[in-house]
């Protein structure tokens, strides 16, 4: 991390528990409403909807779909709660609740030491996100789970999705720095292998259920693809504090 000036952090699934999160206002939905439903497998579904959508967009570019992740979050509840398997939760929610559920990506509680990692690293760098949400998303994100961003960059702003390499051009662009001196933060290999393909370092923070089943990410240093690999962003800041 010698020379690094900003890090760039995915957010979804690298920085708040989107899981969790949504599992428990789904709950708290099905109590209010007196539905049964499966609502691991709904925010699941849901989810898996969100990332084929983006990758599609991202790879056949603008036109192809909604570029606000609030209406593409949207129109894929609606597509489920129209669906066989969810049309008995469908039929008990109205217009106002639909709505409502759908900002629940904006109310998306922080992993695990998060924030305090965050508040360690914003000592010595840039903080700033690189999220496929949309930035109203993003700063109602950063208000509920206290996320101390320098700056909020979506690729809404340059019109595409991660990982457009357009997305990343464009963070280094309004950063001022050297792609060099970025480095990508994320869970996932896509976005990391993206990053790398401008010439950004990138650090992978291992979390829970984001990477496939069977695939080890390892650092260059051990024959791998990344230059940092971490568990926390604790971690992450402790490497700034030996470097700075």
């Amino acid at each position: 991390m010698e020379g690094i000036e900003a890090l760039v952090f995915d957010v979804f699934g690298t920085v708040v528990d989107w899981h969790g999160s949504v599992c428990a206002e789904l709950k708290d939905l099905g109590q209010n409403l007196a539905l049964n439903a499966d609502w691991d497998a709904f925010a699941t579904e849901w989810r898996k909807g969100y990332l084929t959508n983006t990758s599609r967009i991202a790879r056949e570019g603008a036109g192809s779909g909604p570029l606000n992740v609030d209406v593409l979050h949207r129109q894929i509840l609606d597509d489920m709660l129209s669906s066989p398997r969810w049309a008995p939760v469908g039929s008990k929610l109205d217009e106002q609740t639909r709505a409502h559920l759908n900002l629940v990506w904006h109310r998306l509680n922080g992993s695990y030491s998060t924030k305090s990692g965050l508040y360690q690293l914003k000592k010595h760098v840039i903080l700033t996100t690189l999220s496929n949400g949309n930035v109203r998303l993003l700063v109602d994100m950063a208000k509920h789970a206290n996320l101390p961003w320098d700056l909020v960059l979506s690729a809404e702003l340059f019109s595409c999705y991660k990982p457009n390499p357009e997305a990343y051009l464009g963070a280094i662009k309004h950063l001022s720095v050297p792609p060099e001196k970025c480095a990508m933060v994320a869970a996932h290999i896509y976005d990391l292998r993206a990053a790398a393909a401008v010439g950004m370092k990138t650090v992978y923070v291992q979390r829970p259920g984001e990477a496939p089943e069977n695939v080890v990410v390892k650092p260059s240093s051990e024959g791998g693809e990344v230059d940092v690999v971490v568990q926390s962003f604790v971690e992450l800041a402790s490497l700034f504090s030996e470097t700075h």
